[in-house]
């Protein structure tokens, strides 16, 4: 089982950072296979409509140059996709924005190529406006036929100076137990994610 989660934080070592890894630890101690992948600062463009996955129909983003579609590969082969992001002005940051809006297009024209998978939203924050991240990443999620796992809060880990969220001990208590939920969701899915069926009714094994 393979994990990866994508940290759209600019700041390396960060408070987006301490929660991901908060939450792939215990995945790892399981034996999953994670991965934490650095998305904020690496310039991703957004979303331009030129319509390029849906005429090329090849799994991948037309637009070239950034690490989009190095990141589509990997959540299309991941059992678990965790999206984390800091709070900005109550909205995800932008280049987590710019991954949302690329990934789910390409994989929702190209059959459904996240559906069955799971998928969980990581959001630092320091006072207000965590919520909305929360959502606008679950969006995605769920539009994509997604399996969303619960913990035992929503999960936010609060802090504004680098690695304060370290002292968030209910926060950092929340992604252990996020992580577990996907490691427990993920060995109960196993035998039948293949079979979900794609966009318009063929399963995976007949298309």
């Amino acid at each position: 089982m393979y994990a990866v989660a994508f940290n759209g934080s600019p700041r390396k070592g960060g408070n987006t950072q301490h929660l991901l890894e908060a939450t792939l630890k215990p995945l790892a101690m399981e034996g999953w296979e994670t991965e934490l992948v650095q998305v904020g600062g690496k310039n991703i463009r957004g979303c331009i409509a030129c319509g390029k996955c849906i005429k090329n129909q090849d799994g991948r983003c037309g637009v070239k140059g950034d690490i989009a579609n190095d990141c589509i590969e990997k959540m299309a082969r991941a059992d678990a996709i965790i999206i984390g992001s800091p709070t900005y002005f109550a909205g995800v940051a932008s280049d987590i924005k710019a991954l949302i809006d690329r990934s789910g297009f390409v994989a929702h024209v190209n059959g459904g190529l996240f559906a069955g998978k799971i998928g969980a939203a990581v959001v630092a924050v320091r006072r207000g406006g965590a919520t909305h991240v929360y959502d606008t990443i679950n969006h995605m999620f769920q539009m994509s036929r997604m399996v969303l796992p619960g913990s035992t809060y929503w999960n936010m880990g609060y802090g504004l100076d680098k690695g304060e969220v370290a002292d968030d001990a209910e926060g950092l208590a929340n992604m252990q137990n996020l992580g577990e939920m996907i490691g427990w969701v993920g060995n109960a899915l196993a035998p039948v994610m293949k079979s979900v069926p794609q966009i318009g009714g063929a399963t995976s094994e007949e298309a």
